[in-house]
């Protein structure tokens, strides 16, 4: 694989990461209720799906739950109602109203885990994700002269280049904290993270397999 090759490959990554997802809203969800530590955890959560999910379609273990419909249909069915559980979990925190963030940050070790686990799930079960790993790196791999730490490579590069833009807007998040605090805007943010993580799960379900 060339560099020339691999710069091609890096723009068309940045192009679908720029992309607003599932991964933002998960993101933005655990950053608002849990602060940066929160939204960190979180990230590491998506990361490590990314990882998994990467390191399947390029050892060829994609292409064969691709195949399987009764698998492919079921990851996504279950990554369509994760979204929407959480979804729907924002937006009853948005008509609630209350918010004790300090109070759930200072739940230690099982906070923290959730938070990981939710960024973990919400990417792991989505199975465009692995969908996206399948159609855009057979692009940029010559079955004659690659090797699997090639395909490996370019499967890391979307989830490293993946967790540097969450990590991009989690910084921002965090310098606005203190608008992000306000009442009225928080309940907003909550209302409208929630109702586009439903909207994400339920296209994933709606979509065509």
């Amino acid at each position: 694989m060339t560099w020339s090759l691999y710069g091609s490959f890096l723009i068309i990554v940045v192009l679908v990461v720029l992309a607003p997802g599932p991964d933002t809203m998960v993101m933005l969800k655990n950053a608002l209720a849990g602060g940066a530590r929160g939204g960190l955890l979180a990230i590491f959560g998506i990361v490590a799906g990314n990882l998994v999910q990467g390191s399947a379609a390029a050892l060829g273990l994609g292409v064969l739950l691709t195949r399987s419909q009764p698998v492919f249909i079921t990851l996504k069915w279950v990554g369509a109602a994760y979204l929407a559980y959480l979804g729907v979990q924002a937006i009853r925190g948005a008509l609630r109203g209350t918010y004790q963030e300090v109070a759930e940050q200072q739940r230690g070790k099982a906070s923290g885990f959730r938070r990981w686990r939710e960024g973990f799930l919400s990417n792991i079960t989505n199975p465009k994700v692995l969908v996206l790993y399948l159609s855009v790196l057979p692009q940029f791999l010559d079955p004659a002269t690659t090797t699997t730490l090639d395909a490996l490579a370019l499967a890391y590069t979307v989830a490293v280049l993946g967790g540097v833009w969450l990590l991009t807007l989690l910084f921002f998040v965090h310098r606005v904290r203190a608008w992000l605090n306000r009442r009225r805007v928080r309940r907003a943010l909550d209302g409208a993270t929630g109702t586009a993580l439903i909207g994400f799960g339920a296209a994933l379900a709606l979509e065509s397999s």
